[in-house]
């Protein structure tokens, strides 16, 4: 006779999520799923629908990612036009689009990710949520959290026409310029969040790499993963959040694929698992075999932490000395270890916070011409970026009156749905012995996931 354990609902996410458990005669992990129960189908009623409904429309899918959706989609709404956008269009989405993950990663890190950090020795679940992390970093630090958000949002909606969700992207532009009294307020803003960015890893190191327990988790085979990882590069093969090739290198770190987003179909495939509404991405090259690691598994991973595995570095000066810091106390690249997200994430803010300043400083920022008009007829679009969670791509077929014949997404979570499930049943086997399932076993099973900060609303489209 086995034994089951449901962990339902999942906590600290987006979306509706459980995990089964399944103990074999003897009390120890026969095998774990981490599956999605919610069911969105956006993929089957944006058909017949306008193509240049897409941008405001499949945002919708999310209220935590409506902004990587609105900059996949117009994108896609360039390439199936084929017309390309203005400088200043470009500088403009990419603006926006870097400011929604700087203050999206900073909403994981404090309110979702962190109590598992800071917390990560209270064996109790009171306390492990975000008032807890107030109580241990202190109010000033609470408020400033809340202040830089609020401010950062505040630009997106300067620069959208909404906070949350974006109005602005047409296909081969913006809607609306940047004047240069805005843009003295972008300055200011991209200044004080490049200080918060400096401050969130100085908090990082203090109160979570001075953490022996913490350290001792984040190093442990019970969060480590030998996977494939992708992410998209510019030509320097640095992190890119807006624009580039797709790049995979192997566990070893070797360049394996690397390839235009336009021909994602012939390196990702999905597949469809009885036990979970959530589509699994795999490596097309090679092959589906099932849910375990190393170099013969078709698994990989997206998000922080696989972004910079897939990189040679980063676009800017500091990022580039915390990249270099991070795979140091690792070990060097790539790194395997799940835990590690939390670390790259404010990587990535610190990369965030530096670029909106160097995009705020730039010539062709306020530059009116922010519009090239389409001229040719749809057929076909693909575009993609960078969401917080990883990898993003739209794919749209329309007839000739730009109408939706055919709609496919893939979402950043769906990416890592394998590398998961595969997460917390390696976790439950560490943390589960003998039959003897205790509440800190739980919170470390549940750990496995939240480094992901999966988005299941988006995964299950």
């Amino acid at each position: 006779m086995t034994r089951r354990i449901v962990i339902d609902p999942v906590t600290r996410l987006e979306g509706h999520g459980k995990i089964e458990i399944c103990l074999d005669i003897e009390g120890q992990v026969d095998h774990a799923f981490f599956q999605v129960p919610e069911f969105r189908a956006f993929e089957k009623f944006c058909e017949g629908r306008a193509a240049e409904e897409m941008p405001t429309l499949t945002q919708k899918i999310c209220g935590v990612c409506p902004t990587a959706h609105h900059i996949a989609s117009v994108k896609a709404l360039d390439d199936l036009f084929k017309v390309e956008p203005t400088e200043a269009a470009k500088k403009i989405r990419e603006l926006m689009h870097t400011a929604f993950i700087y203050e999206d990663h900073l909403l994981h890190f404090f309110y979702l990710g962190g109590p598992d950090l800071f917390m990560a020795s209270n064996d109790k679940g009171f306390g492990r949520n975000i008032f807890g992390v107030i109580g241990k970093l202190g109010k000033k630090i609470g408020k400033k959290v809340i202040e830089i958000r609020k401010r950062v949002r505040g630009l997106n909606a300067l620069i959208s026409g909404s906070p949350l969700y974006p109005v602005c992207g047409l296909p081969g532009g913006v809607s609306k310029p940047i004047s240069e009294e805005e843009r003295a307020g972008i300055k200011e803003i991209a200044r004080d969040a490049l200080a918060f960015a400096r401050l969130c890893l100085n908090i990082f190191e203090e109160e979570v790499l001075a953490n022996r327990g913490y350290l001792d988790l984040m190093h442990s085979e019970a969060y480590s993963l030998q996977t494939y990882y992708m992410g998209m590069v510019d030509r320097k093969n640095h992190v890119s959040f807006y624009d580039g090739e797709i790049r995979i290198v192997d566990p070893d770190g070797a360049e394996f694929e690397k390839f235009a987003a336009v021909d994602y179909l012939n390196h990702l495939e999905e597949r469809v698992d009885a036990w979970s509404y959530m589509k699994t991405l795999y490596l097309k090259s090679v092959g589906w075999h099932g849910l375990h690691d190393g170099k013969g598994s078709g698994l990989y991973r997206v998000g922080p932490l696989a972004r910079l595995n897939a990189s040679d570095g980063m676009a800017t000066p500091l990022a580039q000395q915390e990249y270099e810091r991070m795979f140091d106390a690792c070990g060097g690249k790539p790194a395997h270890n799940t835990l590690v997200y939390h670390w790259a994430r404010l990587v990535e803010v610190l990369f965030a916070a530096e670029r909106m300043s160097e995009i705020a400083c730039h010539d062709d920022l306020t530059d009116p011409a922010i519009r090239n008009m389409p001229t040719q007829l749809p057929h076909e679009g693909v575009g993609a970026c960078e969401a917080p969670r990883g990898t993003l791509i739209h794919h749209y077929e329309t007839n000739e009156e730009a109408i939706i014949q055919k709609l496919n997404l893939l979402v950043a979570t769906q990416n890592n749905a394998g590398a998961i499930s595969l997460s917390v049943e390696k976790a439950a086997r560490a943390f589960i012995k003998g039959g003897n399932v205790s509440e800190i076993a739980l919170s470390r099973i549940e750990m496995a996931y939240r480094a992901y900060d999966p988005c299941l609303a988006c995964a299950t489209h």
